[in-house]
């Protein structure tokens, strides 16, 4: 096939599964980009269709538009290229975290975020939470499952006082704001999996994040265990009916003082419409496929760093996926179009 030779990982995935794997995926892909470009022939075509092929070909376009990363020799290089990436590393938990001053600061926060993760290759949970304090509107969103080579989970905290923007063709809705130094709160959470603790994030932040390289979930086996403390009882109390009007009984909400605590399993609100049965099996297929290629990499390897010097020498594809773990560039290729400000 032409496409395999766009790039050695996507030719390792074509030759390692079979044509049971493949067949269903050229297919998809050939009718729905039939669907796309001749509507009138393939008018019947179901839109998870359109999707797949966003999904499939967008995948297709990151491994083979993928830039290399600079060679890493000791911990300073490391550090540095994470830090460029927008996060951190926990040594003592193995994982992977966002700085307070992140690239993705910048970049704010809406719905037509959510909807570009899964085509992006990121199969994930997402809980919006609204409601309106001191003259703005609040959004503070959950969101947990895989994100490429890693399983990971977020707390993000959004403000806006800006009216809705309608941008035909493009997004209509909230367009938020990360939030600033005084907005941000005292959050904390553990990831279970399959009642296994995977790890535990605190701080005072606007985005509260944990990312496990290499570990592989399906966003239904993931449950966030989180606390938030609001600013004060009113703060508390409007996100509380945030809470409720996302679909929480007072019975799930767990309240001591300024603190409230909730479970976040099943999502309570309506998902990304690009969240789809057949795309996210198809997306979780690739996921899949490349924790098991780094856990094959690394598996004689007991640092990180000799770990990550394997995989950078073995498969640099994989290596160069690592340093845009997490909600990568290209989810925000929309900001300079919607961006209010």
């Amino acid at each position: 096939m032409v496409l395999s030779g766009m790039n050695p990982l996507l030719t390792r995935f074509m030759e390692e599964k079979n044509l049971n794997l493949w067949i269903p995926i050229i297919v998809l892909t050939i009718l729905a980009v039939l669907a796309i470009f001749t509507p009138q022939i393939y008018r019947g075509i179901p839109k998870w269709f359109t999707l797949a092929a966003a999904a499939v070909i967008g995948w297709i376009a990151k491994l083979a538009i993928t830039k290399g990363t600079d060679d890493i020799e000791d911990d300073a290089d490391f550090n540095e290229a994470i830090k460029v990436a927008g996060y951190a590393y926990d040594e003592l938990q193995d994982i992977f975290y966002s700085t307070m001053d992140a690239w993705q600061r910048k970049m704010g926060y809406c719905r037509l975020y959510d909807e570009a993760a899964a085509p992006m290759g990121m199969i994930i949970d997402c809980e919006p939470i609204y409601f309106d304090y001191e003259g703005k509107r609040w959004l503070i969103e959950l969101w947990k499952g895989q994100y490429d080579l890693t399983t990971g989970a977020e707390i993000g905290i959004y403000t806006t006082e800006d009216p809705d923007i309608d941008i035909p063709e493009v997004f209509t809705g909230t367009f938020f704001q990360c939030a600033k130094d005084e907005d941000h709160l005292e959050m904390a959470y553990y990831l279970k999996k399959n009642g296994r603790k995977l790890f535990r994030r605190e701080d005072k932040h606007w985005w509260l994040t944990g990312f496990k390289l290499g570990e592989f979930s399906e966003p239904s086996e993931l449950i966030m265990y989180l606390t938030i403390t609001l600013k004060n009882e009113e703060m508390r109390d409007a996100f509380i009916g945030g809470l409720n009007n996302a679909g929480y009984s007072e019975g799930e909400i767990l309240v001591s003082g300024n603190t409230v605590g909730m479970i976040f399993d099943k999502p309570r609100t309506p998902q990304p419409i690009s969240r789809t049965k057949e795309t996210d099996k198809l997306i979780q297929m690739k996921n899949r496929f490349m924790c098991d290629e780094y856990q094959k990499i690394t598996g004689p390897y007991e640092t990180f760093p000799e770990k990550l010097k394997a995989v950078q020498k073995q498969s640099p594809e994989l290596f160069d996926a690592i340093f845009s773990m997490g909600k990568a560039n290209k989810m925000y290729d929309s900001y300079k179009k919607i961006n209010p400000s």
